[in-house]
This record gives C-alpha cells, sequence and structure tokens, in this order.
C-alpha cells in the first residue's frame, strides 16, 4: 500500500539456458571445442574439449583432454580427463588418467588409466584448477567386488591391469 513499487512488479527473467551443442554420429571433427554449456557427442573429436557438461554417446570416438564439471561417458575417449563429477557407463571404454572429485563406474565399464581425486574450482571461462589430492585405489576382485581406498600422495597409483569393471 505505501511502498515505493506500487503497483509494478519486477519480473526476473532466469538465465538463458541454450539447448546442447550435438555432433552426430557422421560428424568428424579435428580442432579443440569450447563451450560454456553442454556438449553432445556422437561423432569423433580429435582434439581437446572445454566446456561445462558432455554427454559422450556410444557410438562417440574422442581423442584428446577433457575438462569439464559433469561428464557422462558412453563412448569412447582417449586422453586425460578432468572432471568434478563422471559417471563412466557399462558401455564406456576410458584409456587414459581421471581426476575427479566424484567417480561413478558401472559394471562393465573398460578404465585403463590413473584415477587421481582432487577438489577443483571452475572460473568463468570453464578452466578446472587443482585445490587439493588424494591417491584412490580400486582394487576388483575375481567375484565382482570391489575396494576403494584413499591416501593422501602426491605419487600415482598405477592400475597393473586393465580391469572390465
Amino acid at each position: 500500500m505505501f511502498s515505493k513499487n506500487s503497483g509494478k512488479k519486477t519480473i526476473k527473467t532466469p538465465e538463458e539456458v541454450s539447448p546442447p551443442s550435438i555432433i552426430s554420429a557422421d560428424l568428424k571433427v579435428i580442432g579443440n571445442l569450447n563451450s560454456r554449456g553442454e556438449i553432445q557427442i556422437d561423432g569423433k573429436v580429435k582434439g581437446d574439449i572445454y566446456c561445462k557438461s558432455m554427454l559422450v554417446g556410444k557410438t562417440a570416438e574422442i581423442s584428446g583432454s577433457v575438462v569439464v564439471e559433469r561428464l557422462e561417458v558412453h563412448g569412447k575417449i582417449l586422453g586425460e580427463i578432468k572432471a568434478k563429477v563422471i559417471k563412466l557407463a557399462k558401455s564406456a571404454n576410458v584409456i587414459g588418467d581421471i581426476l575427479h572429485e566424484e567417480l561413478a563406474i558401472e559394471t562393465g565399464a573398460f578404465l585403463e588409466g590413473h584415477c587421481k581425486h582432487s577438489e577443483f574450482k571452475t572460473n568463468e571461462n570453464n578452466d578446472i584448477s587443482k585445490n587439493s589430492s588424494s591417491i584412490e585405489a580400486l582394487t576388483v576382485f575375481s567375484d565382482d567386488t570391489k575396494t576403494h581406498t584413499g591416501e593422501k600422495s602426491s605419487d600415482k597409483v598405477p592400475i597393473k591391469s586393465v580391469a572390465k569393471f
């Protein structure tokens, strides 16, 4: 009744959300990709990828570094991955080191490389910087049970054999 904005309503518009950029199965990209949004890859990419969120489809093949906040992998990645949250689906095939805050691996996923837990900060350019780190070791037994340990160290713990999760 006695407010300065009598009768006027202030409407806040949400940040404009753009649809994901899609690289379809019949497309091959040679070069780096950089996006502030989401990328869905079903084709082939030879180069480094920097984005906020990425979905790697079953038919996708990526050869290069991947730096993202959120990553879901159903296809193949050859290269280093740095991400806050990573999910490797049962069809995932990853050869390379993984630096992560959260890592989920479904039974059947293929991973060859080092897994290293790190806390990350991202800036407005989607560059991820490491705060602190610890080594994670994942032991897989023949009866499909897994143990997961973490120890503070700056050395990498090699995976001595390729394990299919």
